[in-house]
């Protein structure tokens, strides 16, 4: 088994930033996918993003990485030489459950079979295998080769040596991992992300401040601290006693939005209307995603830098 081989089983957009990751860390490569020719196409793809993440100072041999994605034509092939295999099939329980069938029929018994389902809990497509043990979620925040958090999530029966030396691979390649301790639907970013829209569905829907202006107060406001703090090292240093000091302070507010949380409603037609109204058209989608990457790039490279 090659030291440092990764197979890469779904070639989009998640599984070419995979791709880009483990390439750019010293890994060998192998990318496959179901859909005749995407697989090929997509190794010209991670060489073009690799040279653009180059340019800011985010890959030092981008030549030399592109050189380590090579596309295979099978999934047995694939994870033939494999430590770790990273799926990023569609997010379909049952297909997830047929592939993760094959992968533990396939892989080399050492190997870790990693999953990027950003929804679907391990537990739930990984029972019936003989290798369950080896088996979970390492989701990714999109786009991974820029936003560095992958959160992993193991079901009841995962090993927790397999936890521990998949952390250790994702922070050895420059990732930055976290552990989910209990299952849950949604892991941890997303249920936080959804606790934010939820609000800000409402806060719009409601009449109280205008989409733009509510981009405003998280890019311009709350953004610019959880850049590089997070919510309980936000609040230790918000007031003079760290944090019980603020508990004891602010928490009578909170307590009183948490007992009337956002209703399911806020995500209906009438209040996504509302919203939409008031956004107006949504331009060049494709050029807007360029831009939040060379916007992510720019920041990633100044926080490594500092």
């Amino acid at each position: 088994m090659t030291p440092h081989s990764v197979a890469i089983v779904g070639s989009g957009l998640i599984g070419r930033a995979w791709a880009m990751i483990f390439a750019r860390a010293g890994w060998d490569v192998a990318l496959y996918d179901a859909a005749p020719g995407v697989a090929e196409a997509a190794t010209g793809l991670c060489a073009q993003g690799l040279t653009d993440l180059a340019e800011q100072g985010l890959c030092e041999d981008p030549a030399g990485a592109a050189r380590r994605i090579r596309a295979v034509g099978s999934l047995a092939e694939a994870v033939s030489t494999a430590n770790l295999v990273q799926e990023n099939g569609p997010e379909v329980l049952e297909v997830k459950q047929a592939l993760f069938a094959e992968l533990d029929r396939l892989a080399p018994p050492g190997c870790i079979l990693a999953s990027s389902s950003s929804a679907i809990r391990a537990s739930l497509f990984t029972e019936a295998l003989p290798g369950r043990a080896r088996c979970l979620v390492a989701h990714p925040v999109n786009p991974p080769h820029l936003v560095p958090l992958v959160e992993l999530s193991g079901a009841p029966w995962t090993a927790p040596e397999v936890v521990a030396r998949a952390r250790a691979i994702y922070a050895a390649i420059g990732q930055v991992p976290i552990a989910v301790l209990k299952e849950v639907e949604g892991f941890i970013l997303n249920r936080l992300q959804g606790a934010l829209l939820a609000e800000a569905f409402r806060l719009v829907s409601e009449g109280y401040v205008t989409p733009q202006d509510l981009d405003h107060t998280v890019k311009d406001g709350l953004g610019l601290r959880w850049s590089f703090m997070g919510p309980f090292e936000t609040i230790e240093l918000n007031a003079p006693g760290g944090i019980p000091d603020y508990c004891a302070r602010y928490t009578g507010f909170y307590r009183r939005l948490a007992a009337q949380p956002p209703s399911p409603e806020v995500y209906g037609a009438e209040a996504v209307g509302t919203i939409l109204e008031q956004w107006g058209a949504p331009g060049d989608l494709a050029e807007k995603m360029r831009w939040r990457d060379r916007r992510l790039a720019a920041l990633r490279a100044h926080k490594q830098s500092a």
